[in-house]
């Protein structure tokens, strides 16, 4: 992490039966992701980090800049912060712009961001003389988020941003959210409980339990960890960054090239040099002790078994695949792996039965 661009927070907090307990050193740019199940502290972390939960022994430093330590404890209207909650919260007698205007009416302008380039990145430009009431779910959400723009905030906090909305509006703002990751340069907590938004947003991944951190690190490491399967259930599996390196127009598929090797798709419009997030499910991945033939599979990759775990389901095991310099996971039966006599730094072939494009 850059010098200074990182966030430390540590806070202790009892609450009831409830203990948070974390000390975090995370990237001071891009999305960190607080991923875990109801209970886990997710949104008691980032009331912490908003101020709206008083630890008096806690500690919070935004990119160089001391909002806590055990001197003083910035109130929250003074912290420089936009918050995101569950519902957007919007005045129901106000417009859009209206709206977007209410919260930074206090606020000096020097520290106002101009509100076109904030309506222009949210895609609300059309929205700006409705009222909330005319709005769809997710462009409440997209004018909430615009809303915490406006403030040109020094952190971003998302308390489960999409959970209100159903799957077509979910699909409706995810693509505003990805331009939010690639365009924003402060840095962005975002609580979720959804491996699919982790896996399309996510650049740092911190894993609760139980109010302690069980994991931490970069998306791609740790969602590889085969000890951790219990927090993902069905959605255990990799995320790959990989390029567009060809187009097969007769068999309308796109070649996926990943370091270590490419795996074809259904080419869905992107074109050649294009980067993009790769998502491949364990079970969607098979392995072989000899080159499969005469297969409908047309995935077929050559790696090195590096590490074998238990499933959650006693039955099942899973085994992390090296392919060149990146790694796969495969879910199998035990007694599969047994029959193919599954080792630590086996060869073998594996077969890649689905590919998800994260754009």
């Amino acid at each position: 992490m850059a010098e200074n661009k990182i966030i430390v927070a540590r806070f202790r907090l009892a609450r009831c039966e409830f203990m948070l307990d974390v000390d975090l050193t995370l990237p001071g740019r891009g999305v960190t992701a607080l991923f875990g199940h109801s209970g886990s502290g997710k949104t008691t972390l980032l009331r912490c980090l908003a101020g709206l939960e008083k630890d008096p022994s806690g500690f919070l430093s935004v990119n160089g800049d001391c909002w806590q330590d055990a001197q003083h404890c910035l109130p929250t209207h003074k912290r420089p912060l936009g918050y995101v909650f569950q519902e957007a919260n919007l005045f129901p007698h106000l417009t859009v712009l209206g709206n977007l205007r209410y919260g930074i009416q206090r606020i000096p302008s020097a520290k106002v961001t101009d509100l076109t380039s904030v309506i222009d990145l949210l895609g609300i430009g059309h929205l700006l003389n409705r009222k909330p009431e005319r709005l769809s779910g997710g462009e409440r959400q997209r004018v909430g988020i615009a809303r915490a723009l406006a403030l040109n905030p020094k952190l971003l906090l998302m308390d489960e941003p999409l959970s209100a909305l159903d799957v077509q509006r979910k699909n409706e703002i995810l693509p505003y959210l990805e331009r939010l990751h690639d365009e924003l340069e402060i840095p962005v907590i975002y609580v979720t409980h959804s491996p699919d938004e982790v896996a399309r947003l996510a650049d740092y991944l911190v894993v609760l339990e139980q109010g302690t951190v069980l994991a931490e690190g970069g998306l791609f490491n740790v969602l590889t960890r085969l000890d951790l399967p219990i927090s993902l259930g069905e959605d255990v599996g990799v995320v790959l960054s990989a390029t567009i390196g060809a187009i097969d127009d007769a068999w309308q598929l796109a070649r996926l090239d990943f370091a270590g090797g490419s795996l074809w798709t259904r080419h869905h419009g992107f074109g050649v040099g294009r980067t993009l997030r790769v998502r491949v499910l364990a079970r969607d991945v098979s392995l072989a002790v000899e080159h499969p033939s005469l297969s409908s599979i047309q995935n077929i990759l050559f790696g090195v078994v590096d590490a074998i775990g238990d499933d959650h389901h006693e039955g099942l095991a899973l085994v992390r695949v090296c392919v060149g310099e990146s790694v796969f996971i495969a879910r199998l039966t035990k007694r599969a792996a047994s029959e193919l006599n599954i080792q630590l730094g086996q060869s073998l072939w594996l077969q890649v039965k689905s590919v998800a494009l994260l754009e």
